[in-house]
């Protein structure tokens, strides 16, 4: 049973980074402003978040102007899908296991 529990990716624990990387994975991309009201998350709570899943290559940032205002939006990068997509299957088998 542990090996279930290894296999899950701690860059996933957060609710705020696991509900980030569920909108990228059915979304090629969203802004910022959409993944705030979406997460119902604070300014704050939810860049330390975007940052940490960028440092770890998971997300591509786009920095942009529309009109004069700035825009920022994400992706999910090819190795945040792949990772992720693991997670979800570790997380389907620790599921799975459970069930009698």
């Amino acid at each position: 049973m542990k090996h279930l529990i290894t296999g899950l990716n701690k860059i996933f624990e957060s609710r705020i980074r696991l509900g980030i990387m569920s909108i990228l994975m059915v979304n090629e991309w969203i802004d910022y402003k959409a993944l705030k009201e979406l997460l119902d998350a604070t300014d704050g709570n939810l860049a330390s978040h975007l940052s940490n899943l960028e440092k770890h290559e998971m997300i591509e940032v786009q920095k942009q102007f529309i009109g004069r205002k700035p825009n920022t939006r994400y992706t999910a990068t090819q190795k945040g899908k792949e990772l992720f997509k693991e997670h979800l299957d570790n997380l389907n088998r620790l599921i799975q296991s459970q069930q009698k």
